[in-house]
C-alpha cells in the first residue's frame, strides 16, 4: 500500500514537471510565435506592439496594472527561459521571443506614462511604429552593451538583458531626438 502512494506521488511529480515545461515553452515562445520559421523576433516584437496598443488604447487598462503584469513577466522570464534552454546547445534559440516582448515593452510603456497626458490613438500608432523600428534595429545591430550581454552571458540573464538594453537604447534615442527637436525646431 505504501509503495502505491510513493509511485502515485512520483507519477504526479513527473506530470507536474511536464506541465511546467509545456507552460514555459508556451510562455517563452509567446504562445508559439517564436516557432515561426522566418524572423520570429520581429513577429514577437510586432505582437508586443499590438498587445500593448490593445491594452492601453482599446481596453484602457490602468498603466499601473500593465506595469505589474510587465514586472511579473520580466521576473518569471528568467526562470522560464532557463528551464527552456536547459537541454539546448544554443543558449539563445530563435524560438525564445519573450525577451523581445520585454525589451519592446520598455519604450512603449514609458511613452504611455510620460507627461501624464492623454495620447491619441493616431499619435500612439506612429510612436509605436517608431519604437518597433528602433527596437528591431538595436536588437539586430547589437551596439554595446547589447552585444556584451549577448556574447558574455549564455544563459537566461543574457537572453533577456540584451533586449532590455535594446529597449533602453530606444528610450535614449527618443530622448535625444526630443531634446534636439525642442532646442532647434520650436
Amino acid at each position: 500500500m505504501e509503495w502505491h502512494i510513493v509511485i502515485l506521488l512520483v507519477d504526479s511529480l513527473v506530470i507536474l514537471e511536464d506541465m511546467i515545461n509545456k507552460f514555459n515553452t508556451l510562455f517563452v515562445t509567446m504562445i508559439g510565435i517564436g516557432k515561426i520559421k522566418m524572423i520570429p523576433g520581429t513577429f514577437g516584437s510586432l505582437a508586443t506592439v499590438i498587445i500593448l496598443y490593445i491594452l492601453f488604447h482599446i481596453f484602457n487598462i490602468s498603466s499601473n496594472l500593465i506595469l505589474l503584469g510587465l514586472v511579473i513577466i520580466f521576473i518569471y522570464s528568467f526562470s522560464a527561459v532557463a528551464n527552456h534552454i536547459e537541454n539546448f546547445e544554443d543558449k539563445d534559440p530563435r524560438e525564445i521571443v519573450i525577451d523581445e516582448f520585454i525589451g519592446q515593452s520598455i519604450p512603449i510603456y514609458l511613452y504611455e506614462v510620460s507627461h501624464g497626458t492623454e495620447k491619441s490613438p493616431n499619435e500612439a500608432i506612429i510612436f509605436y511604429a517608431i519604437c518597433f523600428i528602433l527596437f528591431r534595429f538595436f536588437d539586430i545591430r547589437k551596439p554595446f552593451p547589447v552585444s556584451y550581454f549577448d556574447k558574455n552571458y549564455k544563459n537566461s540573464f543574457g537572453v533577456i538583458m540584451d533586449d532590455v538594453c535594446a529597449g533602453l537604447y530606444v528610450v535614449l534615442t527618443l530622448i535625444v531626438f526630443m531634446i534636439f527637436y525642442s532646442r532647434f525646431f520650436t
